[in-house]
């Protein structure tokens, strides 16, 4: 049945895996949508579960570009709120604005609400920390050069000679290049490396610690070869660490204007 006037599409960030990690925002949406079109090769199935009886739900798995905008106007057309459901924050490494522009030329009003990505949840659950003190305050959300490629500069060998911290998406497949990019870089063999497969997937997710020089064969033994979060940083291990740098926020030596020094 068709609307007087057209719904409003929304964005929802599903999170990393964990349906309970949909933010609150994402799930009220989702219990309201009258139609949701989800990414069922990276979103969990469970997270369709807030769904509403009646609602028309749909795997995007096996639909181009074209196909998505033209179910997604449908839906718009008779239903109030569509949701489309996407993996981690809707707006790193999907297709948000592709799928953004025929909307707006329609006339069909979006919006997006973020989700976790699963760069938060892989260290989350390592229990590591992305920044300390002194080691690093930067973090660099990227990916190795495959059938997309990379635009000038942001080459991984480039972009490791920082010696931040590198969340490497999409790039569980391409290990090798990552090796290569990092040793290129001036990364010693026993570089403390992370690999996450599945973050917070209930019963599915893999931890995998080891260094640039074993991390590949780790993975190939415990056969992660997607969907996995790969992780270089200074900082990780530093939980066993025999010393560490303070915060200066949480420092009694530190003057804020919350807190005079005490020492």
């Amino acid at each position: 049945m068709t609307q007087p006037h057209p719904g409003k599409i929304w964005f929802v960030g599903a999170g990393p895996g964990d349906p309970e990690l949909i933010t609150v925002k994402g799930r009220n949406l989702l219990a309201q949508a009258g139609a949701i079109l989800y990414a069922g090769s990276l979103v969990d199935r469970a997270a369709t579960l807030y769904a509403p009886p009646g609602c028309v739900v749909r795997d995007s798995k096996d639909m181009t570009l074209e196909d998505m905008t033209a179910w997604l106007l449908e839906q718009a057309h008779a239903n109030a709120v569509v949701v489309r459901l996407q993996t981690g924050d809707p707006a790193l490494y999907g297709a948000l604005i592709e799928l953004a522009r025929p909307l707006a030329a329609a006339g069909i009003e979006w919006a997006v609400v973020p989700g976790v990505s699963s760069a938060m949840a892989s260290m989350a659950a390592a229990g590591e920390s992305m920044t300390l003190p002194e080691v690093t305050q930067t973090v660099i959300l990227t990916r190795v050069e495959g059938r997309t490629p990379m635009p000038d500069g942001e080459d991984l060998a480039s972009l490791a000679t920082h010696r931040t911290t590198l969340c490497i998406f999409l790039s569980i497949t391409l290990l090798h290049k990552v090796e290569t990019a990092l040793r290129a870089a001036g990364w010693p063999e026993d570089a403390p490396m992370l690999v996450v497969h599945k973050a917070s997937w209930p019963g599915e997710e893999k931890i995998l610690r080891g260094t640039l020089a074993d991390i590949k064969a780790r993975c190939r033994a415990a056969g992660v070869a997607s969907q996995a979060m790969i992780v270089a940083s200074p900082t990780l291990g530093a939980l066993h660490w025999e010393t560490l740098v303070r915060s200066k926020l949480y420092d009694p030596t530190f003057t804020h204007r919350f807190r005079k020094a005490s020492a």
